[in-house]
């Protein structure tokens, strides 16, 4: 293989994007086709993309025509999960757009026929190629900051304001988009939480908001607290309803504490560890020496989208290692389904998630749900809205 073909089904927001981005961005790379139910969106396609892109209306022609090598799938949540195991099974490479799916039991079926079909499999997780976070995770996992004993993390700058909800029928429904805050503006951050700590939580507890600040039937305001199994505690605080908005990632470890706000990285480092000094230390009052350390970052936000398509890329052609492994979108996703079903339930969740009852309390929403009672709103379905 000189070059990945590849085919984008779902040509609305993000699939424009990575359209543009795969038509000379992308160094061994090249786009082939698209696939979009919506008539208006094959007419931007023919009149913007290139005329040796073909174009399919509907999916199982797409399938067949054999025309790519790998699919971009960046449909709504829900179809994620049965468009991945659709390319899988017609023979297809698999990069899939965050989140994974609404549900992990069909993300861990979309996982076990990526596992079967032996072909590699990615998620857009493009916060993962931004320097920051690198640098976080690697502070952590090299034991530069010592056992994790505290994680909390305040993201509420997603402000989004009445008519934002108000564009499509299908958005912030349970039937049409599984969720809100949580499952539309957070996988990235819900997925760099465990990503960059190497830790995933063994029980949730959640408070959701549902329709608190806008007149939406899924979460606006999340407050979650989490246990892990080496005793560490964590926090994670996320709202649209909120200007000016906070973005804030603090991890505390027996050597200090590290920060990540306002695109800076900030280590506060103890020149003894906190076991070490309070084994040791006689004086009563007194705490070890800190140094404040402002840990040198390069490269600005990092490439996002076109990083993880460079890489994905990168692996079909020369076996490069996957920043994103699309079998871990189950993480952090595993993390949101635990928070709705403890806030369903109003008690703790504990992880292992149960699958089942969790997809039965989603059923009970989306019986419900406005979208399920406006079928004019499918029409936008085929379009991948922005987050």
């Amino acid at each position: 293989m000189e070059k990945v073909r590849y085919g984008i089904i779902g040509i609305g927001n993000m699939g424009v994007s990575h359209a543009h981005n795969l038509c000379g961005e992308i160094r061994g790379a090249e786009l082939t086709a698209v696939c979009d139910t919506n008539p208006e969106r094959l007419e931007w396609a023919k009149q913007h993309l290139p005329e040796s892109v073909q174009l399919f209306d509907e999916p199982e022609a797409f399938w067949a025509s054999k025309a790519m090598d790998a699919v971009l799938i960046a449909v709504p949540h829900y179809d994620h999960p049965g468009m991945a195991v659709k390319a899988f099974e017609n023979g297809y490479h698999v990069l899939v757009e965050k989140p994974a799916g609404v549900y992990t039991k069909a993300v861990r079926e979309m996982n076990e026929a990526a596992a079967k079909s032996g072909k590699q499999f990615g998620i857009m997780y493009n916060q993962r190629t931004n320097p920051l976070y690198i640098k976080l995770r690697d502070l952590i996992q090299s034991g530069e900051l010592g056992e994790v004993r505290r994680t909390n993390w305040i993201i509420t700058n997603w402000y989004r304001s009445q008519s934002y909800y108000d564009s499509g029928g299908w958005r912030a429904t349970w039937a049409g988009e599984g969720g809100g805050v949580l499952l539309n503006q957070d996988p990235h951050q819900l997925d760099l939480w465990q990503w960059t700590t190497g830790m995933m939580p063994k029980r949730v507890r959640a408070f959701c908001h549902f329709g608190k600040y806008r007149n939406i039937e899924v979460e606006d305001d999340v407050t979650a607290y989490v246990e892990y199994e080496n005793g560490a505690t964590g926090v994670f605080v996320t709202t649209v309803g909120e200007s000016p908005g906070t973005n804030r990632f603090e991890i505390t470890g027996d050597n200090g504490k590290i920060v990540i706000e306002n695109d800076k990285l900030t280590f506060w480092r103890l020149r003894v560890p906190e076991p070490q000094f309070n084994r040791e230390y006689k004086g009563g009052f007194g705490q070890p020496e800190c140094w404040v350390c402002d840990i040198p970052v390069a490269g600005g936000g990092g490439p996002q989208h076109k990083g993880i398509l460079q890489n994905f890329t990168n692996a079909l052609l020369h076996g490069e290692k996957l920043l994103a492994p699309g079998e871990e979108g189950i993480l952090g996703l595993t993390i949101s389904n635990a928070m709705h079903l403890s806030a369903w339930t109003d008690d703790w969740v504990d992880l292992p998630l149960d699958e089942d009852l969790f997809y039965e309390k989603l059923q009970e929403k989306i019986a419900h749900s406005t979208f399920r009672k406006d079928p004019a709103a499918a029409a936008v379905l085929d379009v991948k809205g922005t987050h």
